[in-house]
C-alpha cells in the first residue's frame, strides 16, 4: 500500500475518478490494469510516494515546480502512466485545497478534467496513452491553474521583461508583482470575443473572491497566437486578430518556433510544411508562410484588467 496521503483511489473507484478527469476512454482499461504493479512494485511505490510528496508539499504557492518522474526510467505502459499515477493520487489534496478556497465544484472539475485533455493530446500525436508535459499538470494539481469558461488562468507573477513593459506603460507594477497568466485550452472551440469576455469577467470575480490577497491588476500571455506576422494572413474580425487586439506587446520574440503553431492547429509538430493542409485560412496561413521559407515566432501580450 502507499501512505495515506500518497494513495490511489481502489480499483472499484478508479474507473469513476478516471471518468471525472476526462481521461479518454481507450486509456481508462490500461490505467486499471496497472493499478495494481503501481502499488506492488516497491520501486514503483517509493516513486509514486517521492514525486506525491514533492507535488503537494508546497500546495497553492506560486511559481512552485513540479518535476515529473521520468517515464523512460520505466519502460512501456509503466513509464508513460506514472505521472497520471502521481496526480491521481495527489487527488485527494488538490480537493481539500479547492474546498478551502471554496471553489465552486464546477471550477474545480473541468480545472482538473485537463488531465484527460492532455492525454488526448499524446494520443493524438503519438497514438499511445501518456503525457507530453506532465509537468504542465501539476500547475493544475497544485491549486494555480483555473479553468473559467473558454480560457484557463494562471496565478504568476510578472517576469523580469513583462513587468518592465507594464512599468513602462505607467502601471504602479513591475517584476514580480501579481499576474494573471492566460491559457487557451485545445479542443474547447473558438476564442470568440464573446467567450473570451465572459472568461474574463469570471476571472475577475473568481480571484477576488477566493484568493483576496493577491491583487491582479493585470492578464499576459505568451503564445503563437500573439505572433504579430497572422496580420498579413487572417482577416481583421476574425476571432484571432480580435484577440490579438486585446493585448499590447511586452517584447518581442527572437526565437522561432515553427512547432507551437503546426502543433496545435495540425495536430503533430512533425508535419513538413509541404505536406501541411489548406482547409482553412489558418492553416493556409500557418502552411503557406513556412512553405515560403519563413518562420513563427512566440508573442508576448498584456492588459489591464
Amino acid at each position: 500500500m502507499t501512505s495515506a496521503w500518497a494513495e490511489l483511489p481502489e480499483a472499484d473507484d478508479l474507473a469513476e475518478s478516471l471518468l471525472d478527469l476526462a481521461v479518454p476512454h481507450e486509456d481508462i482499461n490500461e490505467l486499471l490494469a496497472l493499478r495494481g504493479r503501481m502499488t506492488a512494485d516497491p520501486l514503483l511505490r517509493r516513486t509514486l510516494e517521492a514525486s506525491v510528496r514533492e507535488l503537494v508539499r508546497d500546495m497553492g504557492k506560486i511559481d512552485g515546480r513540479w518535476e515529473a518522474p521520468r517515464s523512460d526510467d520505466h519502460p512501456g505502459p509503466t513509464g508513460r502512466y506514472l505521472p497520471v499515477f502521481v496526480l491521481l493520487a495527489a487527488l485527494p489534496q488538490i480537493r481539500a485545497y479547492h474546498r478551502e478556497r471554496s471553489v465552486p465544484a464546477d471550477v474545480s472539475r473541468r480545472t482538473l478534467a485537463d488531465l484527460g485533455r492532455q492525454m488526448a493530446v499524446h494520443r493524438r500525436r503519438r497514438g499511445t496513452g501518456g503525457l507530453l508535459i506532465p509537468g504542465w499538470l501539476g500547475l493544475h494539481f497544485r491549486g494555480e491553474i483555473y479553468q473559467l469558461g473558454r480560457l484557463q488562468f494562471e496565478r504568476s507573477r510578472l517576469s523580469s521583461r513583462t513587468g518592465a513593459a507594464v512599468r513602462a506603460a505607467g502601471l504602479p507594477l513591475g517584476p514580480g508583482d501579481f499576474v494573471l497568466d492566460m491559457h487557451i485550452p485545445d479542443f474547447l472551440g473558438p476564442i470568440t470575443p464573446e467567450a473570451c469576455n465572459r472568461s474574463l469577467d469570471r476571472a475577475r470575480e473568481f480571484f477576488a473572491r477566493h484568493f483576496p490577497a493577491e491583487r491582479y491588476r493585470v492578464a499576459t500571455c505568451h503564445s503563437w497566437l500573439l505572433d504579430p506576422q497572422l496580420a498579413e494572413y487572417l482577416p481583421k474580425d476574425s476571432n484571432i486578430r480580435r484577440f490579438q487586439d486585446r493585448f499590447r506587446p511586452a517584447y518581442e520574440e527572437k526565437e522561432a518556433d515553427d512547432e507551437s503553431p503546426v502543433a496545435f492547429v495540425f495536430g503533430d509538430p512533425e508535419v513538413p510544411p509541404v505536406a501541411l493542409p489548406r482547409r482553412t485560412s489558418l492553416e493556409r496561413a500557418i502552411g503557406d508562410h513556412l512553405r515560403a521559407g519563413r518562420h513563427w515566432y512566440g508573442g508576448h501580450g498584456w492588459f489591464e484588467l
